[in-house]
């Protein structure tokens, strides 16, 4: 039975909560996760099988890790009490264990001219620049910036059209750095890609299919290599940058919120302590009395 309230949950999160494929991926491999080990059906479990059960993922995982497993078989008994599968939740008192925010890494904003200077030799050299460049201006989640296509952006107006998390549409404008150089891709170097015919993807693999986040991570790395550039880099890394340097120069949480398309402002709040955090580093360096 198991399997079975395993696959319409994730129908659930699919086809009603409309979550990304890549959320709802990691609800089912912690849900097959804790099926493998408490084999025993889900409905007939106590609160004393979950203790056990949270016990054993603190010896193996850290706490962000626990605490996202434990969020998602809460999520996963709300769904079978209100399919009516059961009607009782093991999880009622269980709490999650309390972890560190980390806050996220930014670049400077020398390192990031430093790593959009891209030497254009090749019809690749052209797409990565396109790549990096809207990535910069707009924010984007990887995730977002690999489903994109062509007509996802408007040239003319200055803007991308983005479906973001749980498929939300948002238009972001862009500037004339990633219009210049995305016109530039779409117009000369993007059909020079196609491999086995011809796909609306923005942007595309050395085999001329849609990038993916792999592929665009090692991209990433490559060229951060090139630039030696030595701070962590992930391809998160831009949209932190983008929302940073934004703050920095006095844009306000909310307008930041919507470009990052974040559902609550709680999450955009995170790049107040990053530049707070900058502001007490530069009065300890360069105020007279700081050191």
């Amino acid at each position: 039975m198991n399997e079975k309230y395993i696959d319409e949950f994730i129908d659930y999160l699919r086809y009603e909560k409309k979550y990304s494929e890549n959320t709802i991926a990691s609800y089912n491999r912690d849900l097959k996760k804790a099926n493998a080990f408490f084999k025993k059906d889900f409905t007939k479990l106590t609160k004393k099988d979950i203790q056990n059960y949270i016990q054993n993922l603190s010896k193996e995982e850290n706490s962000s890790s626990v605490s996202r497993n434990i969020s998602t078989l809460k999520s996963f008994y709300k769904f079978l009490e209100l399919s009516k599968y059961t009607s009782s939740n093991p999880l009622t008192t269980i709490s999650s264990p309390k972890t560190v925010k980390k806050l996220p890494k930014v670049l400077s904003e020398e390192e990031v001219n430093t790593l959009l200077d891209i030497d254009l030799n090749n019809d690749f050299d052209y797409r990565n620049k396109a790549m990096l460049e809207l990535m910069y201006s707009s924010g984007l989640r990887v995730s977002e910036l690999i489903n994109l296509t062509v007509n996802d952006i408007d040239l003319n107006n200055a803007s991308v059209r983005i479906f973001g998390k749980g498929s939300k549409e948002r238009i972001v404008p862009l500037d004339d750095y990633a219009i210049e150089a995305l016109n530039n891709y779409i117009l000369n170097h993007r059909k020079c890609l196609f491999k086995h015919g011809e796909n609306n993807y923005l942007f595309l693999n050395n085999h001329g299919n849609k990038m993916t986040r792999q592929g665009f991570f090692k991209i990433l790395q490559k060229i951060a290599q090139e630039k030696n550039i030595k701070s962590e880099l992930s391809p998160h890394t831009l949209r932190h940058s983008f929302a940073t340097h934004l703050l920095k120069h006095g844009a306000d949480l909310r307008s930041i919120q919507e470009l990052l398309g974040h559902s609550d402002i709680s999450t955009t709040q995170i790049y107040t302590h990053i530049t707070s955090q900058k502001l007490q580093k530069n009065y300890k360096e360069f105020h007279p009395h700081g050191k």
